[in-house]
């Protein structure tokens, strides 16, 4: 793969991953748009990108889409066991958490939370 430029705009390689050139955007979060079916128009939008930007974007990931593709799977694979590591590493530290009794002192204000939880529940 090498980058596609037109002149001022081009795809690079950071260490984040494929990037367009003078933003922090990766190629990768074009790519969630795209696979969600968002419009070129609301992708652009979304990340503040230029017409020509969106288009390098665009261009890239077509010319090279077998590379591009494996990369974004080798993201989301990542990705998916960074937040498995981070869900069970908190999910202990939550049930440490519930597991210790309330603090004293704060009986009014643990009541007034509930008071406004079932409120806001009745309303659903």
């Amino acid at each position: 793969m090498t980058p596609i430029s037109n002149g001022q705009v081009s795809i690079i390689r950071t260490e984040r991953g494929l990037t367009i050139a003078g933003t922090r955007i990766t190629l990768y979060d074009v790519m969630d748009h795209l696979k969600a079916q968002y419009p070129p128009k609301f992708i652009r939008d979304a990340f503040n990108l230029t017409d020509s930007q969106l288009h390098a974007a665009l261009s890239y990931i077509e010319a090279y889409r077998a590379e591009v593709e494996a990369e974004y799977q080798e993201i989301l694979k990542a990705a998916a066991e960074t937040q498995q590591y981070w869900e069970q590493k908190n999910r202990d530290r939550f049930a440490r958490i519930a597991a210790t009794p309330p603090r004293p002192g704060y009986e009014a204000v643990r009541a007034k939370l509930q008071e406004r939880r079932e409120q806001r529940l009745a309303k659903k």
